[in-house]
């Protein structure tokens, strides 16, 4: 598989394409993993993406991010983090099914994890040329928050933010940032039976969102805390969508 390994800015990070040798891409999908996850988690959704999919195969690379914190000490080797959660606290609301309610927090380290994922994308964009309007930012959970976190502050705005299994933090930040920046199109998915990240809080992101006029896409599907295949599906017809209006 014609995967590279590299590192933009201060993170290290995996590419995929089906690019031929002298050809740029038309699109990248800067595609980010969520906690405990190893930074090639969601590699294989580039093969996924652009099997049979001649309009897009030859146009898209996926660029897949890996965290900059490792978990090793918390007995997880291979397992990544943007920023540190308290895993007994996590637990805790799983087995009591009590939501959490994050809207009035900003963990700590996030706004480190930020700027350096945005960092990557702006030496992404620098070395490829690509204006930011051809630029996807996507992620799954945690890797979703923080695509969130920076997508309100690039220079320009991103192609598109595409959201799974997210939720809404730091509203009175977030709905600060998003009012000054230029609307860009929004995915959304999150499952009905999420107990890791409740279902009401994708709702009050995508209200968040909506009140100040960003346009979201939302995929409700009735199933755990991962991407279905119908958010893989408008994923690609989004990237399809992009390839064709240039």
């Amino acid at each position: 598989m014609p995967f590279t390994t590299r590192k933009f800015g201060p993170l290290n990070c995996q590419i995929y394409d089906n690019l031929p040798a002298d050809q740029s891409p038309d699109i990248i999908a800067i595609v980010s993993h969520g906690f405990g996850a190893p930074g090639d988690d969601l590699v294989p959704l580039g093969p996924e993406i652009l099997r049979n999919q001649p309009q897009i195969s030859e146009r898209v690379q996926f660029i897949f991010p890996a965290a900059p914190l490792s978990l090793l000490e918390m007995g997880m080797p291979g397992g990544r983090a943007w920023w540190m959660l308290d895993v007994a606290e996590l637990n805790a609301a799983i087995a009591s099914g009590t939501i959490r309610d994050q809207r009035d927090k900003t963990p700590d380290g996030l706004i480190e994890a930020g700027q350096q994922l945005q960092e990557f994308v702006l030496a992404v964009q620098q070395e490829s040329g690509l204006p930011f309007s051809r630029i996807v930012l996507a992620g799954f959970s945690q890797g979703s928050m923080v695509s969130t976190e920076i997508a309100f502050q690039l220079p320009q705005p991103p192609a598109a933010l595409v959201i799974w299994s997210g939720t809404l933090l730091c509203e009175q930040r977030w709905g600060s940032l998003a009012d000054q920046s230029p609307r860009f199109p929004v995915q959304q998915s999150h499952g009905t039976q999420d107990p890791i990240l409740p279902y009401a809080g994708a709702i009050w992101l995508k209200e968040m969102l909506e009140q100040h006029d960003f346009t979201v896409d939302f995929s409700e599907f009735v199933g755990p805390h991962t991407i279905p295949e119908v958010a893989i599906d408008k994923f690609r017809k989004l990237l399809s969508d992009l390839t064709g209006s240039l």
